[in-house]
């Protein structure tokens, strides 16, 4: 029994010792069991640096440099131009997916729905929204494996049916894409409105791929079209 605690008395004092004096100052290196981080191989913004001839932490863009898929607008927002930076600045229904104090079904005239349109839609889609909503918009995203609830699910009726009391028309989906709703934060700030549209468009288009018929000739080229025949060998 003795040794049971003298034992005890040794792990007491190894526990006090290491964690016991943590927060005092002192001029010595500290003993670290976990850093927490504290050593990054990074610069704090402003911070000096030996790296670069200059001394500083980071260097300008080259000159003419913008962010990809964006342009340096001919106008600056302060003088009006906000059309220029593709968000929204008005209270039509292109800007806000409501006509009066309804929300709007169909698409505004800035809009041109093509396959182009579709394109933009399914690559801002499967950026912003399919980690939640999934790939095919059936709600089971990566998030949906981690427990976030409620996640919803664009083949259900409420974005089909439009007798449905609880029925999601294109306006409100702009709407939730802007403003968000629950748990879904808002992306106003982060997808400008046209691409907006695109993702509503493309939620569209994935709930008309669950019921296109393969016999219908326009839908039968279009899936020989994303996926030919497999090549054989020939005799």
């Amino acid at each position: 029994m003795r040794y049971f605690f003298l034992a005890l008395l040794l792990a007491g004092v190894l526990v006090v010792g290491t964690a016991g004096f943590r927060g005092d100052k002192s001029t010595r290196t500290p003993i670290e069991i976990f850093n927490d981080m504290d050593h990054q191989a990074k610069l704090k913004p402003q911070a000096a640096s030996r790296f670069l001839g200059n001394g500083a932490s980071a260097r300008k863009p080259v000159a003419g440099t913008v962010p990809m898929g964006l342009k340096i607008p001919v106008k600056a927002a302060a003088d009006g131009g906000y059309a220029d930076y593709g968000f929204s600045h008005g209270g039509d229904y292109y800007n806000t997916g409501r006509l009066g104090d309804f929300y709007g079904e169909g698409y505004p005239e800035q809009v041109v729905v093509d396959e182009a349109f579709l394109r933009l839609g399914k690559e801002r889609y499967d950026i912003n929204c399919a980690v939640c909503h999934g790939r095919s918009g059936n709600g089971v995203g990566v998030t949906s494996k981690f427990g976030v609830p409620n996640i919803a699910n664009f083949h259900t009726p409420p974005f089909l049916d439009p007798k449905d009391p609880a029925y999601r028309a294109n306006g409100s989906i702009f709407e939730t894409i802007s403003k968000g709703k629950g748990l879904m934060g808002s992306y106003g700030a982060n997808i400008p409105v046209m691409e907006r549209w695109a993702i509503v468009a493309w939620v569209r288009t994935l709930q008309m791929s669950r019921s296109a018929p393969l016999t219908d000739p326009a839908v039968k080229a279009a899936w020989d079209k994303l996926n030919p025949a497999p090549v054989t060998a020939a005799k």
